[in-house]
């Protein structure tokens, strides 16, 4: 077994220490206001895949992964944020991350070191020293951030264990899908329009009780 591959799974699990499980994204909000079921959730998490920040996450993973620079890719990351607790979750994670592969690699000195990025940009910079096809990284990264997602609706919206398994596994044609289209696609080809979910993560800023940081 490829130890590559491993390496990337343990990276991107819910047990990696970047605190994923303290953010949803705004899914919060949606549940907040109403939406509890597994197929109103299910469609929230696959237009965030297929027209919000996920597809703009896999487009700047891609190109980092094609040698684009990282820095400025970081900027780009940054300045797509739609709100000011998404710019938060991308930024905070994405340095959690880059502090804990820089620790079990070694890479803490230029020129390998690993700088504190945008959550997609930290995770390209840190695979590029993996020998995996870019579809890989992508589809893999879009998996864990899907699962982070269910995860946040079973344990705020009234959704069983075994359903919500079953709504990640309704969405692994379309993260394929989004991970295949990614890998050709450039900063010119992001397109968002998932509204619905930038409102919600504006409205979870205003929320007076919250479990969520997002």
């Amino acid at each position: 077994m490829r130890t590559d591959l491993l390496t990337l799974v343990q990276w991107l699990s819910p047990a990696f220490p970047i605190g994923g499980y303290a953010y949803s994204h705004g899914l919060e909000a949606v549940i907040y206001a109403g939406e509890r079921s597994a197929a109103g959730i299910g469609a929230w998490i696959e237009g965030v895949l297929r027209h919000g920040s996920g597809q703009a996450d896999a487009v700047l993973l891609a190109c980092v992964l094609r040698g684009g620079d990282a820095a400025d890719l970081d900027v780009v990351a940054r300045a797509m944020a739609g709100s000011r607790e998404r710019l938060g979750e991308t930024v905070d994670q994405g340095a959690a991350f880059a502090r804990t592969v820089a620790a079990l690699t070694g890479r803490t000195l230029p020129p390998r070191a690993l700088p504190p990025r945008a959550l997609p940009v930290a995770v390209g910079e840190a695979a590029l020293g993996l020998d995996l096809a870019p579809e890989v990284v992508v589809a893999i990264y879009l998996h864990a951030f899907a699962a982070n997602l269910v995860a946040c609706a079973t344990r705020f919206a009234p959704l069983g264990q075994t359903e919500g398994q079953a709504l990640l596994a309704g969405l692994h044609p379309v993260i394929g899908e989004v991970a295949a289209w990614a890998v050709g696609a450039g900063l010119e080809d992001i397109g968002t329009v998932a509204l619905g979910a930038d409102l919600a993560a504006m409205r979870h800023e205003e929320l007076d009780v919250r479990i969520f940081k997002t």
